[in-house]
């Protein structure tokens, strides 16, 4: 309607004679406002599917009739109720939404929490009476504390914590986590986000003050973040924020960049302090074992030696008794023969031999066992070849060794016996 009133406000016979009654002298002139009444009138006639009358004011320009054309209320009313319909229809239709799989639905009645929806699609009432808010449950979010993108773009305020052990250690992590609660999300948090960061920092300078700086920064790092885990969502319940923290990730965990090097220097003592202990260890780990088994070896020696000379002992009183009992029976011969024994011990432990060279008996002494034991040894077989000639004739007074050294010393005197052996032969004859 708008559009036409522009398109006749455009059309070029704007200002000119219409050929009617009037008259015009086909100069330009300001618009007819009849004209443009009518032209109005008509095509909202014909926009509701009606011609205007003939005598209702058409203005062909008789005489009888108006310039002005007659306003019938009828139509008008009609055209606004269906412009309010079509009207109506879109607003109702502007409360359809679509929910998807991974979102929720929530709905506002003037601002206020009015339900919960589900996938699919959904309808409200249209605004402002309602509106509606769609909340992924899905999707993980992250935050990061103690820094931002980056590790080396640090956040000192929020790196920087003091363990138990009253050193400064320099942390960052990262937190992830998803919403379970839509309606929780939407009115108990101002800044989710913000939410998490402030309590992930606080559980996590809590566990730190409550831990040494070596547990920290090595061996405990992933307990330090399953505790934080569990803290920082206790922590979230607690305030009724609707986020289920998914996971908490250590990134860094070290001493402040201007102790860096004092701290290097700790840690390699640590280490060597470490090694040589381990080394102290299998050292002793070897030598003990040795030790304790030297030590049982020589208490099992000397109980075996204690029973060796405890039983002689027995053996000997025994055997003293025996031969006391013999020696009261016959004195005489008992004495005799433990002088023979005695006797026979002593001379069977030298390499020497005594010949009775004073003596009228031609005696001839070959010591065949100790040639045999000297024979033995190839280092004494030279010297045992050279004294079986000597050996083989009685000698006067004479002393004769095995060994080399005492057969070369008694050459002279072997020499001379032989001299007086062959003379005693002779006057014989």
């Amino acid at each position: 309607m708008i559009s036409g009133i522009l398109m006749s406000l455009n059309d070029p016979k704007w200002g000119k004679g219409s050929g009617d009654n009037r008259g015009g002298d086909g100069n330009q002139g300001p618009p007819d406002l009849d004209e443009l009444w009518r032209d109005f009138n008509r095509r909202l006639s014909g926009m509701f599917g009606k011609t205007p009358g003939r005598g209702g004011g058409s203005g062909d320009g008789d005489g009888g009739g108006s310039k002005f054309p007659e306003f019938n209320s009828r139509q008008f009313g009609g055209g606004i109720g269906l412009i309010a319909a079509f009207v109506a229809v879109i607003w109702l239709a502007s409360g359809f939404y679509i929910v998807d799989a991974s979102q929720r639905g929530v709905v506002l009645q003037f601002g206020r929490f009015q339900e919960s929806t589900e996938p699919g699609l959904r309808w409200r009432l249209p605004y402002p009476i309602q509106s509606h808010e769609l909340v992924n449950l899905t999707g993980v979010r992250t935050v990061e504390i103690g820094y931002r993108g980056s590790e080396r773009n640090k956040v000192l305020k929020e790196a920087l914590m003091l363990t138990d052990d009253e050193n400064i250690v320099n942390i960052q992590f990262a937190v992830q986590y998803v919403l379970k609660d839509p309606q929780q999300y939407l009115f108990n948090n101002r800044n989710a986000d913000d939410s998490v960061i402030q309590a992930a920092e606080t559980a996590v300078r809590e566990i730190v003050g409550k831990s040494k700086m070596d547990f920290v920064l090595y061996e405990g790092r992933e307990q330090v973040a399953a505790n934080a885990q569990k803290l920082t969502q206790d922590i979230l319940d607690r305030y009724a924020t609707g986020i289920q923290v998914s996971k908490v990730t250590m990134q860094n965990a070290q001493p402040p960049e201007q102790v860096q090097a004092a701290f290097d220097d700790a840690v390699k003592a640590g280490q060597d302090r470490e090694r040589q202990k381990n080394e102290g260890q299998a050292y002793a780990n070897d030598v003990i074992p040795r030790a304790r088994g030297a030590a049982s070896r020589l208490i099992e020696e000397a109980d075996a030696y204690k029973g060796r000379v405890v039983a002689q002992a027995e053996g000997d009183a025994s055997r003293f008794k025996q031969v006391y009992t013999e020696y009261a029976k016959a004195p005489e011969v008992t004495r005799q023969r433990m002088y023979i024994e005695t006797m026979q011990q002593v001379f069977s432990n030298t390499s020497k031999v005594m010949v009775d060279s004073r003596g009228s008996g031609n005696l001839l002494y070959l010591p065949l066992d100790k040639l045999m034991q000297s024979t033995a040894s190839p280092a004494a077989s030279a010297p045992v070849a050279e004294a079986l000639p000597q050996a083989g004739r009685p000698a006067a007074a004479a002393e004769s060794n095995i060994s080399p050294p005492r057969v070369d010393a008694l050459s002279g005197e072997a020499r001379s016996t032989r001299e007086s052996i062959r003379n005693r032969e002779r006057g014989e004859r």
